[in-house]
């Protein structure tokens, strides 16, 4: 399975922000949109991504106010990225080897959107329960004794 089978499923829908946008700005979005993540752009190319992890990070370390702190300040500038033909297998090691939540899909330099974990672990989980229904009918089906003697 590819990160492509993913985005077929979840659909297209990104949000982005800017680096020079205000991070409660950003932060608020999240909240409304009820997402965890945005994709952090700059003149069309991805600079960073924005989690809710380094929100409440950079609002702890300015001793638990946001202010006036820019997306740039808080963001992962060197996230995790795959391609929409990248394996699922790949993928899931990526996202635990770095704690990653959230990756940008890029082709070439085009956002294609963004999977979360949770998308991976459905799509892991979905992939199995289908393979366990044609295992059972496969079984269910199978010749009785004396028809696969004949």
């Amino acid at each position: 399975m590819k990160v492509a089978d993913i985005l077929r499923v979840k659909g297209s829908t990104l949000y982005t922000v800017q680096a020079d946008e205000p991070l409660a700005k950003a932060a608020s979005i999240m909240a409304e949109k009820d997402i965890g993540s945005l994709v952090v752009m700059e003149h069309g190319d991805l600079v960073g991504m924005l989690t809710f992890r380094e929100v409440i990070i950079c609002t702890v370390s300015n001793g638990g106010v946001i202010g006036n702190t820019l997306v740039r300040k808080a963001m992962d500038d060197a996230p995790l990225t795959c391609t929409s033909e990248t394996e699922l297998d790949e993928v899931r090691r990526m996202m635990l080897e770095r704690h990653a939540r959230y990756m940008p899909v890029m082709n070439q330099k085009m956002l294609m959107g963004v999977i979360s974990f949770y998308d991976v672990a459905k799509a892991v989980v979905d992939s199995q329960n289908f393979e366990n229904k044609m295992l059972k009918a496969y079984i269910r089906d199978w010749p009785a004794e004396e028809e696969a003697r004949d």
